[in-house]
């Protein structure tokens, strides 16, 4: 089978490369994917100004682009047919609840599914010191079963591993979204002139305790995976807001 990988930790990130090598002794990988760190630039598609592609050796191309035009060059302009299946990651940080509004490895595979392709995204989830061997071998298994019996239409998966060796994780749960706490995320600090500057980011993160989630699935130690999908609808609130009879 054909197998398209991006990232958005950027083309010589440790994770992209695990996982192509992995994937590569049963299928046919190529790899496309931003030529720097891209992490959290979301959905985002460069309209503005022309994409540069660079061959950095055979089936690996970088591109100054984001995971989104990555995907989306890659099968409308690089790749001779459309791949089987599209994989993201391995990313460096977790992507666990609301934080996959912000991901750029999630929103590769976002782009894979919009393009008809089966896709998923990998996450280790760690800050440091990671161990991509575990999710390495796990996202090989998990593309087997996709490829053999395919995802629900308009579906895509968002898997985090556990930062842990294989013997010590403790299985798989199938899991929805979370809810993460939001505090503490802007620093306000001063340059050497005296200057106010901002940074966004930081501090560890914090999620509300609720049985089922991704976020539940990683603190006892087991692979999570979210099956998402594309219609952002809210249907429930559908229904509250048709009673409003609203007119103009």
């Amino acid at each position: 089978m054909n197998i398209l990988i991006s990232n958005d930790d950027g083309i010589y990130a440790p994770g992209i490369k695990s996982l192509a090598e992995a994937l590569s002794k049963f299928h046919d990988v190529v790899v496309v994917a931003p030529d720097r760190d891209q992490s959290a630039t979301s959905h985002s598609l460069t309209l503005y100004r022309p994409l540069r592609v660079k061959k950095v050796k055979p089936n690996f191309y970088s591109m100054d682009g984001t995971p989104t035009d990555c995907i989306n060059l890659a099968v409308n302009g690089i790749l001779k047919k459309k791949p089987d299946l599209v994989i993201s990651g391995i990313n460096q940080g977790p992507n666990l609840g609301d934080d996959i509004t912000y991901s750029g490895t999630v929103s590769a595979a976002i782009e894979g599914t919009l393009l008809g392709i089966s896709s998923f995204a990998v996450s280790i989830a760690a800050r440091e010191q990671f161990n991509f061997d575990s999710a390495s071998e796990f996202a090989v298994h998990l593309a087997e079963m996709v490829l053999e019996n395919g995802l629900p239409p308009d579906t895509f998966l968002n898997v985090n591993v556990p930062n842990l060796p294989k013997e010590e994780i403790k299985g798989i749960a199938i899991t929805q979204q979370g809810k993460r706490i939001y505090e503490d995320l802007v620093f306000k600090k001063l340059d050497p002139r005296g200057e106010e500057y901002y940074w966004i980011g930081g501090g560890e993160a914090k999620w509300e305790k609720e049985n089922g989630t991704d976020f539940e699935a990683i603190e006892n130690n087991k692979i999570s995976i979210t099956p998402l999908h594309l219609d952002l609808t809210n249907y429930k609130a559908l229904k509250i807001i048709k009673n409003w009879n609203l007119s103009f």
